[in-house]
């Protein structure tokens, strides 16, 4: 009997030019992008010249500000091409050293930049005033200058901060090295799947595979997988420490009560907001306790173990979406948001500002990218499920955002912070959901849509506030001098993990190494914001669903909003106030409520 060929991954070279995004619309070419960044010395130096000037009057401190966007500009324009080339084929020679080249540049530009918020700190607060009064063009900055003088206090000298944006690359290093291995270095064997065929495992056919309906392909594709994790995970226990650390070091140097502070003040969110957000869910848990006993009865398993947390719950339901199909069903599902918003969505489809689907080198998982003056680019992976088109609809979300806030506003408040990055995402999922209970009447494929809910907050509320709780941890602890070991990791990891899942769940091993392989991790403090991003855009959905055009305008406002406010204050314009824990708590309540529909359905 002959043994199957191996499916491997395609290569980039392999990949239809339909179903990859177009740079073209940054830089015809390499050779492009390579001019104009021999243009950036120039404009460094240019930069550079003027440090010292600000005290000089309100027409210099303008100078400084339109030279200072005129060269980031460039330079994070510059930045999104070598990074976008990069993530799509992270073995490719020539995007390696364009990303290098990038990144360097980028440090470059930004040491050269130091000088200007210490000057601006160093007048005094009437004097600011009062050339923000007299001047029209600073007057269009007031809120920003609120921002950095409610941060005078961490705001280092000229010296020091030249310093820390130079140490930029080195501070970077911990992630840089993880995508490395991650994407490019690390491999993860191979699965026989449901059909007998050779499998190559990689990141996108992981989440694949752990949703198939074969329990025994599951259990090969969870304990195969983590065989990589396992062998480099001293290495990975390193990077992940050392990103750490960098986070802490950063704080203390600014002046900051601990790293988790210094994460939320600048952008005017208490920390407090974080600490809710845990409780909250925490004191929720024998609600998931309770999910996952209806699952394992639902399933009809003897014990339930992680790697059955994917699949759906009725198997026999065939919900397989191709990418053309998902596009259509995004639209659909996003109507209610009118007319402009249907346009917008258009022009991501036929511009080409999506990466589709997987190749060798490409970076796992999605996210949205680009710039001020780039369109808002999406990378996916998409395997045909329908939970790549939640997947679809979730990164469409921030380019949309993305897309009206760089419409709307000026470059100095042309995006937006991480606390609200997720509301738009999120509610576009919420959106699908509430589409496709429209629109599909029978029983099985409703019951997998109130799991698909109830999976949404799962995994997007709770699962990210045990995240949250595990970095905060590790950040306390490294405070405290503690080391960050690869066995101590892994034994708070698996606490944690048995805490959150309950009894009902049996828990291998493994498990208490997910911390390797979770990039969010190097983000700095970034993933309770999936928590209260669900939270702020399950009540928005519920007013837009509805039809309410005022509340349709709100929320179009806060997409155009940006950074022009705060975001608290953002979130309040559209219609939820995140400064209460009531949000969370009512996500909690709605996801208890489609547990008792999910027990009457059976």
């Amino acid at each position: 009997m002959t043994t199957p060929a191996p499916q491997s991954v395609p290569t980039r070279s392999e990949a239809k030019s339909a179903d990859t995004w177009d740079l073209s619309l940054m830089y015809a070419d390499d050779a492009a992008w390579k001019r104009e960044l021999a243009t950036i010395d120039g404009r460094i130096a240019t930069m550079n010249a003027l440090a010292g000037t600000i005290q000089h009057g309100a027409s210099a401190l303008v100078q400084v500000l339109k030279t200072r966007e005129a060269l980031m500009t460039v330079a994070h324009q510059l930045y999104i091409y070598a990074h976008c080339r990069y993530d799509s084929d992270s073995g490719d020679a020539t995007g390696q050293e364009l990303n290098a080249q990038a990144q360097s540049m980028v440090a470059k530009a930004q040491a050269a930049l130091a000088f200007v918020e210490p000057e601006i700190l160093a007048l005094p607060e009437a004097e600011l005033r009062g050339w923000i009064s007299s001047e029209a063009t600073l007057s269009q900055y007031a809120y920003s200058f609120d921002v950095l003088l409610r941060n005078r206090l961490h705001t280092r000298s000229a010296e020091v901060e030249g310093v820390l944006a130079q140490l930029g690359e080195v501070t970077s290093a911990p992630y840089a090295i993880f995508g490395m291995l991650n994407n490019t270095d690390m491999t993860f064997g191979s699965i026989t799947d449901e059909s007998g065929s050779t499998v190559e495992l990689s990141h996108g056919r992981y989440g694949k595979y752990l949703e198939s309906n074969d329990r025994r392909v599951r259990k090969d594709t969870f304990h195969t997988y983590y065989k990589s994790f396992t062998a480099h995970k001293n290495t990975l226990a390193m990077t992940l420490s050392q990103g750490v650390k960098s986070n802490v070091v950063n704080a203390r140097v600014r002046g900051y009560n601990s790293a988790v502070e210094a994460a939320l003040a600048p952008n005017d969110i208490p920390v407090s907001v974080y600490h809710n957000l845990v409780s909250t869910v925490k004191a929720n848990l024998p609600k998931m306790h309770r999910y996952y006993a209806l699952r394992k009865k639902l399933m009809k398993l003897d014990d339930l173990r992680i790697y059955d947390l994917y699949p759906p719950i009725n198997a026999g339901v065939e919900l397989a979406v191709d990418y053309r199909e998902g596009c259509q069903l995004v639209a659909a599902a996003l109507r209610p948001l009118g007319a402009d918003y249907a346009a917008a969505l258009d022009m991501a489809y036929e511009s080409r500002w999506i990466d589709v689907y997987e190749n060798k080198g490409k970076r796992s998982g999605a996210y949205s990218t680009g710039s001020y003056t780039t369109a808002p680019y999406i990378l996916l992976n998409y395997q045909n499920r329908l939970d790549d088109v939640f997947t679809l609809a979730h990164e469409l979300g921030h380019s949309m955002h993305s897309f009206y806030t760089r419409k709307t506003q000026p470059y100095h408040y042309g995006d937006y912070t991480i606390f609200v990055a997720e509301v738009a995402s999120t509610l576009n999922e919420a959106l699908l959901v509430a589409h496709l209970l429209k629109t599909r009447s029978e029983p099985e494929v409703r019951r997998h849509l109130i799991v698909q809910q109830l999976e949404d907050i799962r995994r997007t509320l709770v699962r990210q506030t045990m995240f949250a709780e595990f970095e905060l941890d590790m950040h306390t602890r490294s405070e405290n001098d503690e080391p960050l070991t690869t066995d101590g990791l892994t034994e708070r990891y698996f606490q944690m993990v048995k805490d959150y899942h309950g009894p009902a769940v049996t828990l291998d091993d493994e498990i208490g190494l997910e911390w390797s392989r979770i990039p969010h991790f190097y983000y700095n403090f970034y993933v309770y914001q999936y928590a209260t991003g669900i939270s702020a855009a399950l009540a928005l959905a519920d007013n837009v669903e509805k039809g309410d055009a005022a509340s349709v305008k709100n929320y179009l406002g806060f997409l155009s909003g940006g950074s022009s406010k705060s975001s608290i204050e953002l979130l309040r314009g559209a219609g939820v106030d995140m400064a209460s824990p009531a949000p969370v708590q009512a996500a909690m309540d709605r996801f208890d409520t489609l547990l008792d529909e999910l027990e009457k359905l059976g």
